[in-house]
């Protein structure tokens, strides 16, 4: 029984070329980037650059959506080549259990959990955000109690807590509604997905090219602020300003990035995977990074840091388009229905990429067979679907935005620096696989990747650290309780 047991690259193959059995080949390259920007564009973009501005960096939010680009750029392109020669659902943890053995691939199966399943529930509260402000535009709301979780409270301008939190009924209702149709079929999804896709990168370049004439100098002034404590009015401190403010931002807009790695769990449900696999991934990866540029300096440019820790901290970019952009009103009502449909396809994108990736553990035996079930009739794993609602459905339902926010970026970027390590160990052990793309500049890029994703979850900050712990201890319980015994690969040796 070895932990470092690795499988072999011909097995994996031999897999999924059982395509009888396994999952349906429907995405083209073209969907493969809509599927990356409908993962990517969202809840980070819309809500997590607000949150970072306030806390963190101000202005130079900017400057720490460069630092995560340039982070994810270095992983994407390590992903590339490994979703080229390794095209199996499963995204990091196939990877990982092709080059560095079964326990580094259950480490980072159990770590893609933060970023898939709670990334969902992390956009779901954001969708809930925002359907209150949709309906605030016709004089209705749900109530607070009833839209935010049990550590949450509501203060008003004097401090005093004037409502708490119980439950978010709405960030339930719409997973329930996007693990419905993930069972129905990829195909379908992937079409519904696409024509969010169009609305809302419409609405972020209508944003931009509209909000740069309201921009504010004196909101961009410093443009770095000096070093500080910032306490936000939940009781948290956060870095604010200096490098580490900047480091702290780019770990937290990371979550915006997150997604282009959800294209390569979908590899095995691709026509043409070796080809359209890099173009999905890094064409994705490309578009967003522009956008994210330019909207985070139109933003911060157009509200103030005071805007986006008071009263515009919820549904942050109407809230900047009503309150400075004179003559748009119309405008923060079409971004609102927009970004609606665009956290939705997020949500189904995160839940999409959770399924796959417990479908390629149970195939090996380390979770239960019951995650790779596969319906008769749409041939997707809706019983891992189902089980998934529950358990998203509770940290969306239960637990604060900015916590699994944060816990969805630290999970990821570590699942970053492993997928650069990889890369680099293949090239070593295997430099005679075939490679339909290759990462440029091995080992240099790898280190870089795993140097900046480092940085930023040393930004995070040690709280964040401590619930990475804590989750890890949690799945090396389960594995050395339960995966270790039922592993297909170590019971083949006996």
């Amino acid at each position: 029984m070895s932990l470092f047991r690795r499988k072999s690259l011909d097995q994996l193959i031999n897999e999924a070329d059982d395509s009888e059995k396994g999952l349906k080949r429907t995405l083209t390259a073209g969907a493969l980037v809509a599927l990356g920007i409908g993962a990517i564009i969202g809840a980070g973009l819309f809500v997590r650059t607000a949150a970072a501005a306030a806390n963190n960096a101000g202005p130079s939010v900017t400057l720490g959506f460069i630092v995560a680009g340039i982070g994810c750029a270095l992983a994407g392109l390590c992903y590339a080549e490994f979703s080229s020669m390794i095209p199996i659902a499963g995204s990091a943890y196939t990877y990982s259990y092709a080059t560095m053995g079964e326990l580094v691939a259950w480490i980072i199966g159990w770590d893609l959990v933060l970023e898939y399943a709670i990334g969902a529930a992390t956009v779901s509260i954001a969708w809930s955000e925002y359907l209150n402000k949709l309906l605030a535009f016709f004089n209705l709301h749900i109530p607070y109690e009833w839209c935010h979780s049990p550590f949450e409270v509501l203060k008003d301008a004097s401090g005093q807590v004037t409502a708490h939190g119980m439950m978010n009924i709405p960030a339930l209702f719409i997973i329930l509604i996007l693990s419905l149709l993930l069972i129905r079929g990829m195909k379908e999804s992937a079409f519904v997905n696409s024509i969010i896709v169009i609305a809302k990168v419409a609405i972020v370049l209508l944003f931009i090219v509209l909000g740069w004439s309201f921009i504010n100098p004196a909101n961009h002034t410093p443009f770095i602020p000096a070093a500080s404590i910032y306490t936000d009015d939940q009781g948290v401190a956060h870095n604010f300003g200096g490098i580490m403010g900047i480091l702290g931002a780019a770990g937290v807009v990371f979550f915006a990035f997150i997604g282009f790695d959800a294209v390569s769990t979908a590899a095995q449900e691709a026509k043409n995977p070796k080809k359209d696999m890099p173009i999905g991934i890094l064409g994705s990866l490309v578009i967003c990074t522009v956008l994210y540029i330019l909207f985070s300096y139109v933003l911060t440019g157009i509200g103030s840091v005071e805007d986006f820790r008071k009263a515009g901290k919820e549904a942050s970019v109407a809230y900047a388009i009503q309150t400075y952009m004179t003559g748009y009103g119309w405008l923060a009502k079409l971004v609102t229905v927009a970004i609606l449909a665009g956290f939705s396809s997020v949500i189904l994108v995160m839940l999409m990429g959770q399924s796959r990736v417990f479908y390629s553990m149970s195939r090996d035996g380390l979770v239960p067979k019951v995650f790779s079930d596969v319906h008769p009739k749409f041939r997707t794993p809706y019983k891992s679907n189902l089980i998934f609602f529950v358990f998203v459905g509770l940290f969306a339902a239960f637990v604060p935005g900015d916590i699994v926010g944060d816990m969805t970026s630290i999970g990821t970027l570590f699942a970053f620096m492993l997928v650069c390590a990889g890369v680099w160990i293949m090239r070593v052990k295997r430099p005679d696989l075939p490679r339909q793309f290759k990462t440029p500049m091995v080992p240099l890029v790898p280190i870089l990747g795993i140097l900046v994703c480092g940085a930023m979850i040393f930004g995070l900050g040690w709280t964040n650290w401590l619930r990475l712990g804590v989750w890890l201890v949690i799945g090396f319980v389960i594995y050395f309780g339960y995966s270790i015994r039922k592993s297909k690969l170590n019971n083949s040796g006996k």
